[in-house]
């Protein structure tokens, strides 16, 4: 996002989380809410365009919102969503984008103050890692065809009692309604935004064999002292990486893994 957008986010994630930090306030609630929210402005273009309108007055658009929502929605949502839409935004899709990372942020808040946000954060990495070894599972979780209820039900049968229940509140929200993105990318979105409810940055490490718990403790202490910020280690097992280490930052990867060296050396003596 850019310029007002950038902005009128801001305000927002600082309202949610002074929302999110009185402890009589139901974050999960409040997440479902808002991911109604999203869907519903997300499907309503006209509404969507109208609600951001900058012609319009902030209280304006303030008063249809809360005709629209008045008695569907906990008022701690229909404030926060009437304050958003009082805010300038630079596109009408920016406001919807906004509003699901701050449904997703409230799921994460659950998560963090019931203690289970560390298992929700690894959970998703290994769905993920499930989804990208499967292709038929994930041809069938990203099928056009196939309807929303088809779609909540094949994730249940995966989830439902074996992960936290915001791990598949959050899996559900993205498959039935990607928005545009790939699984691939919604997850990884995902992923960044509970590291960022720590603030802290997400390593993909990629080894051998298991690491010890003595050998993650000092690679997440070096990667925090390297960037800066602590880190959350998603942590994957690959044999053919042979032996050493791979670690993805972002868009950054530090590549110490024996089948690195070997494809080195080959090109090498290719060249």
């Amino acid at each position: 996002m850019n310029g007002a957008s950038r902005d009128a986010l801001a305000t927002a994630r600082e309202r949610l989380d002074a929302l999110t930090d009185n402890t009589s306030v139901d974050a999960a609630k409040l997440a479902g809410e808002l991911a109604s929210v999203t869907a519903l402005l997300d499907r309503e273009v006209s509404l969507r365009r109208v609600i951001t309108d900058p012609a319009q007055s902030g209280e304006a658009k303030a008063e249809l919102a809360n005709r629209l929502l008045g008695g569907q929605v906990s008022g701690e949502t229909l404030d926060l969503v009437s304050g958003m839409v009082r805010s300038r935004w630079s596109r009408s899709r920016d406001l919807v984008d906004a509003l699901e990372e701050l449904a997703d942020t409230a799921d994460f808040t659950a998560a963090q103050t019931s203690g289970a946000l560390d298992n929700v954060e690894d959970e998703l990495f290994r769905f993920g890692r499930i989804v990208s070894s499967s292709t038929e599972l994930r041809s069938a979780l990203t099928d056009r065809a196939a309807t929303v209820a088809a779609k909540s039900k094949l994730l249940h049968s995966l989830l439902g009692g074996k992960a936290d229940a915001v791990t598949e509140r959050l899996v559900t929200r993205l498959v039935t309604h990607p928005r545009g993105r790939s699984l691939e990318a919604g997850l990884e979105s995902l992923s960044t935004l509970a590291a960022k409810r720590r603030n802290r940055m997400v390593a993909t490490v990629t080894t051998a064999v298991p690491l010890s718990d003595v050998q993650k403790q000092r690679l997440g202490a070096v990667l925090a002292k390297l960037y800066g910020r602590q880190m959350h280690l998603n942590l994957d097992v690959d044999p053919t990486v042979l032996g050493g280490i791979q670690v993805r930052v972002g868009d950054e990867v530090i590549d110490g893994t024996i089948a690195d060296r070997i494809a080195e050396a080959s090109r090498r003596m290719a060249g």
